[in-house]
């Protein structure tokens, strides 16, 4: 009875199947893990917009329409731009809010 568990364990081919079988279990958690991130998932059609560190110096954006993805930094810079005041926003009480475009011609 030795003999036949001692020859089990020398058999190379059982190493290699562990190894697939390992190797298949990453392959499914890395397809789970593409096919829950909204940027990587080649099937969506969806577009997707990512916002890192909001409000920070460091903050970036990402933007996905279809299969282009477009990448934005932010400069630190505040209001800066070229432009008019085109009019003004009130918060009314009730939470509603209503633009008063400016008087002009």
């Amino acid at each position: 009875m030795k003999l036949l568990h001692e020859a089990q364990d020398d058999d190379p081919i059982l190493s290699v199947v562990n190894l697939i079988d390992i190797f298949l279990v990453v392959i499914a958690a890395l397809l789970i893990t593409v096919a829950q991130n909204p940027l990587m998932n080649p099937f969506s059609q969806r577009d997707v917009t990512v916002i890192t560190d909001p409000g920070k110096p460091s903050m970036e954006m990402v933007v996905k329409k279809g299969e282009k993805i477009e990448r934005y930094k932010a400069s630190g810079a505040i209001g800066s731009g070229d432009g008019e005041k085109a009019g003004v926003a009130y918060r009314m009480k009730d939470g509603a809010i209503v633009y008063v475009p400016e008087g002009g011609s």
